[in-house]
């Protein structure tokens, strides 16, 4: 379940920055790059999550 939450923030959290720096710019917003985004997002919160941020007792 965290798993699915995670890349459902990401893809949310992706999007608005996305939508944010294209509007910025004067580009059009491109669905795929910020699918990609939320993909390296996603990535970067599992490895987080599970390798580096874990609690040795």
């Amino acid at each position: 379940m965290r798993y699915i939450l995670a890349i459902f923030w990401a893809v949310l959290i992706s999007g608005a920055i996305s939508y944010v720096l294209t509007s910025m710019g004067g580009e059009p917003f491109v669905l795929m790059d910020s699918l990609i985004l939320a993909g390296i997002f996603s990535v970067a919160v599992f490895l987080l999550g599970d390798g580096v941020l874990t609690d040795k007792n």
